[in-house]
């Protein structure tokens, strides 16, 4: 395949592209080639500051718009997107390295949270009681926070920022992006397909940027609100220097989601689910899982050697390819090395590598970022590859003796994203569901990724924050709550005759 000349990526501010005059720049990469494809500007604190004045700006007019006004650009970007969507999609393929079909399925979670937005006029809706008091009635209403920002990770780079700005300018808030540097050129189509819906200018930023930009956004008083997906010791970071700030912040952070396949499931299913699940885009994903816990150890057996034959057919590529692979490289080579060192460290541990992809090749892409997909069995609960997040296509299994045994491994870890449990018995999903200490549950359903009407959000330290992403509490958290109670005085009506008019 041919590459396109490196191209200069840059911001989007106030209704324009708008380039940055810095050397300071981060180069971006086709995984799929080790090409280079992009050199992406790095915003300072000045041109962050820019983007917050444009979105500040903005603001008044764009908050006093009615909410069906807002609702209605909601619906020209959600038919954009449709019309677009192919487009979008070899975007996030050629930047991230997902396979076309996965990266087609991202833009259309994140379409479902702009169908969501397109109802915010009924969203926005308050409470209402009359004769709270003697003659007195109080109500609710829901304002904007004001300007908010984004702050993306490479993975997603359409889908989370969907989980974010389409509900926070519904609901009358101005936005800053700052996507990851990994994965730039997918936000900035978005802005355009905005543009074309019809949004003011400014109402919609795109900042590309690193640590400073942030650091920007975090402190400047203009900025209202945070919300943010990544690791969790950047989310504990962000929440912490958000807050100190006086801002609102949602943070979400890192996963070890763990799938518990119980003696009666369906293996044969159960190692199906866990194909996708734990080596769909190369693993690079906060909902995979990446530990399986089988009950008893007969349902390890049968589970493992379900898994290691599917995985010497595996194919992995390119992931624009006509023949399309079933999973693409990782983003960058140093994370497809950092990822490999876990291997080695899991080997060193004294877990069994069942599986190991580390050599795979990819014959008409010998630069890509490719590995293939690994599997580690007998892993134990003290091992660094099961307590830390890999982030790349590295299943642990580790067995458990019987159900409450496994509950507690899931319950023990510190993070709680999500999780899932694989069985025919009603009871044991039932108990799980309800004892399992993670914020999304999967009965049968190794990715229980919630849809747009629900919220997103796990638990203990994968999320820092009170409110979750998207859904009811998306709207909760980007507005703010006011409630009025009022009286009116009596005897403005005395007046009123209706009877003829008499000399008194």
């Amino acid at each position: 395949m041919t590459e396109t000349p490196v191209r200069e990526i840059n911001h989007y501010i106030n209704g324009a592209v708008t380039r940055d005059e810095t050397d300071r720049r981060a180069p971006v990469y086709n995984p799929a080639t080790g090409a280079q494809t992009g050199s992406v500007a790095l915003a300072g604190a000045d041109r962050t500051r820019d983007a917050i004045s444009a979105a500040h700006q903005a603001l008044p007019e764009w908050q006093a718009m009615t909410p069906l006004r807002r609702a209605r650009v909601m619906f020209r970007f959600k038919a954009l997107l449709e019309r677009d969507l192919s487009r979008i999609a070899e975007s996030i393929t050629r930047e991230h390295g997902k396979v076309l079909s996965d990266a087609r399925g991202e833009v259309v979670r994140g379409l479902e949270v702009v169908e969501f937005a397109c109802g915010i006029p009924h969203l926005l809706k308050g409470e209402h009681s009359g004769n709270v008091g003697s003659e007195v009635d109080s109500w609710s209403q829901r304002h904007p926070v004001g300007v908010c920002a984004g702050i993306t990770p490479f993975n997603f780079p359409a889908m989370v920022p969907m989980w974010m700005f389409p509900i926070a300018i519904a609901c009358g808030n101005t936005f800053v992006l700052k996507p990851s540097e990994k994965a730039p050129s997918t936000p900035l189509l978005l802005a355009e397909l905005l543009e074309e819906a019809g949004l003011p200018a400014g109402v919609f930023n795109v900042l590309n940027g690193d640590r400073e930009s942030v650091e920007t956004l975090l402190t400047d008083e203009r900025v209202g609100a945070i919300s943010f997906v990544g690791s969790t010791p950047i989310a504990e970071s962000i929440y912490a220097t958000g807050a100190a700030h006086g801002k609102r912040v949602q943070a979400l952070g890192g996963a070890k989601n763990h799938m518990v396949v119980m003696p009666d499931a369906d293996i044969e299913g159960a190692a199906d689910a866990l194909m996708g699940a734990a080596y769909g885009s190369a693993g690079e994903r906060c909902m995979a899982i990446s530990v399986a816990v089988p009950v008893g150890q007969d349902t390890a057996d049968r589970l493992v050697a379900a898994l290691k034959s599917r995985l010497a057919s595996l194919r992995v590529g390119n992931g624009l390819d006509a023949d399309e692979p079933e999973m693409g490289p990782l983003v960058t080579r140093d994370h497809r090395d950092r990822v490999a060192e876990y291997v080695e460290i899991g080997l060193r541990e004294g877990a069994e590598l069942v599986h190991d992809g580390r050599n795979v090749t990819v014959p008409d892409h010998p630069e890509g970022f490719y590995m293939g997909a690994c599997l580690f069995d007998r892993v134990t609960t003290d091992m660094r590859i099961y307590n830390e997040e890999i982030f790349g296509p590295v299943l642990s299994v580790v067995r458990a003796s019987d159900f409450d045994e496994a509950v507690g491994i899931v319950n023990r870890h510190e993070f709680g994203n999500g999780t899932a449990i694989f069985t025919r018995d009603g009871d044991a999903a039932r108990t799980y569901a309800d004892a399992i200490e993670a914020g999304m549950v999967g009965i049968n359903v190794p990715i229980p990724v919630p849809m747009a009407f629900y919220s997103f959000g796990g638990w203990k330290r994968s999320r820092f924050g009170v409110l979750h992403a998207h859904g009811p509490d998306g709207v909760r958290f980007y507005t703010r709550l006011k409630t009025i109670t009022a009286r009116w005085p009596r005897g403005v009506r005395d007046d009123n005759q209706f009877v003829m008019p008499t000399m008194r």
